[in-house]
C-alpha cells in the first residue's frame, strides 16, 4: 500500500505515479499523430548502439520532430569509440555531414511509417522506416541498418497537473554496416506526447524540469543462446517509477513498485555502479560497458550523463551477443527515491 507524505495535493497531482504496460507496435500507429490525454506528439527518437568485430562501439540518435511542435536542440548526433578509444565521442566532422532536418518528410507505405529529410535540404540525405515487423535507417556515406522488432511495444504516463507526459518505446535488433564496417546491435524507437509547447529534456518535461528522476533506462540484451531481455523502467522521488520488462518467452510484466540506487564515480557525472529492485524482491543490475560514458554531452545537451551499458537480473550468466543499455542518470539529482543529490 501507498503511503502519501503530502496528503494535502491539488486536485490533478497524483504525486509523480505512473501507468505503465505493453503496446502492439504497427506502422499506422507509428505514422499517426492523433493527441493522447490531451498530450501533443512531439517526436519520434530513434537511438541505437551497435558494435562491429573489434569491438568498437557506434551510437547514434536522430530527432525525427512531429510537424508543428517546438523541437529541442537535438538534430543528429553520431558517437564512436574509434576517436580517442577510450569512450563513446561525437564524430562532429560525420554529424556535420548529415542532414540537420527539422521537420521530416512524412508518408506511409507499404505498412510502414517513412520518414526523410526534406529534398534540396544541404547534407547527405537519410531515410527510416518502421513497422510491427522491421525497422531501416539509412544515413548516406555513414550507415545502413535493418532488423526485426524484439519483442512487443512498450507504454507509460505520467499525469501532472498543468504537464504531463505519455512515452512509448519500441525495439528492433539490427545489423548493417557502418563506416563501411559490418556492425549488429540495438535500436529503440521512442516517441514523446507532452503539453503543448513541450519538448523532451527541454520544455514542460514534467521529470527533467522538476529535478524528479534518479534512472531512467531503455535495455535490450540478446544473448549468444538466442535468447533475450528487453525493458524500460524509471525511479524517481515522490512516487515516481515504473518497470516494463519482457523476454523470449512472450511473457511481459509490469509494475510500479520499483526502487533503485545509482553510485556515481567520485568526480563523476556517471555512476560506477546502478541497481534497481522490482516488487521488494527481484533485483537487477547494471554492468558500465568499460567505453560507455558519452562524455561530450557533459555540460550540454542533454543535461543528464547518457552512458551505455548492460543490464542484467542479478545471478544470470548468461553470455551476452548484443546490448543496448544507453539510458542516464542525474547525480544532482539524488542517488535514490527521496535521496535528494547534489552537482559536483
Amino acid at each position: 500500500m501507498r503511503v502519501f507524505e503530502k496528503p494535502t495535493l491539488q486536485r490533478g497531482d497524483f504525486a509523480f505515479q505512473c501507468l505503465a504496460g505493453p503496446q502492439q507496435v504497427s506502422g499506422e500507429s507509428l505514422f499517426d499523430l492523433r493527441d493522447h490525454f490531451g498530450l501533443k506528439l512531439t517526436k519520434h527518437m530513434p537511438f541505437a548502439v551497435l558494435k562491429d568485430d573489434e569491438g568498437h562501439g557506434y551510437a547514434m540518435v536522430r530527432a525525427v520532430n512531429a510537424p508543428g511542435t517546438s523541437p529541442n536542440p537535438t538534430r543528429f548526433i553520431y558517437q564512436s569509440t574509434r576517436l580517442d578509444g577510450q569512450n563513446y565521442r561525437i564524430d562532429k566532422p560525420r554529424s556535420a555531414a548529415q542532414a540537420r532536418t527539422e521537420f521530416a518528410t512524412r508518408a506511409f507505405e507499404n505498412g510502414a511509417a517513412v520518414w526523410t529529410n526534406q529534398p534540396g535540404e544541404e547534407g547527405q540525405p537519410w531515410r527510416i522506416t518502421a513497422s510491427g515487423e522491421r525497422l531501416t535507417w539509412k544515413e548516406e556515406g555513414l550507415f545502413d541498418l535493418q532488423g526485426p522488432l524484439l519483442g512487443t511495444g512498450m507504454q507509460w504516463y505520467l499525469p501532472g497537473r498543468d504537464w504531463g507526459t505519455f512515452y512509448v518505446s519500441q525495439v528492433y535488433d539490427l545489423q548493417g554496416t557502418c563506416e563501411g564496417r559490418p556492425v549488429k546491435g540495438l535500436i529503440a524507437l521512442d516517441q514523446a506526447w507532452m503539453a503543448e509547447g513541450g519538448a523532451i529534456h527541454f520544455k514542460k518535461d514534467l521529470v527533467v524540469n522538476n529535478n524528479m528522476h534518479v534512472i531512467w533506462w531503455t535495455f535490450a540484451t540478446v544473448y549468444k543462446d538466442g535468447t533475450w531481455d528487453v525493458g524500460s523502467f524509471m525511479v524517481g522521488h515522490d512516487h515516481l517509477g515504473y518497470a516494463i520488462f519482457q523476454d523470449h518467452t512472450g511473457k511481459v510484466r509490469v509494475t510500479t513498485d520499483i526502487e533503485g540506487l545509482a553510485s556515481h564515480k567520485p568526480g563523476s557525472y556517471f555512476v560506477d555502479k546502478a541497481r534497481i529492485v522490482l516488487e521488494g524482491g527481484e533485483e537487477w543490475e547494471f554492468l558500465p560497458d568499460a567505453r560507455g560514458e558519452m562524455v561530450d554531452f557533459v555540460g550540454g545537451f542533454p543535461i543528464t550523463a547518457q552512458q551505455q551499458g548492460r543490464w542484467r537480473r542479478v545471478g544470470d550468466t548468461r553470455e551476452p551477443d548484443r546490448w543496448l543499455g544507453w539510458g542516464e542518470s542525474d547525480r544532482r539529482n539524488g542517488s535514490a527515491r527521496n535521496v535528494r543529490g547534489a552537482d559536483l
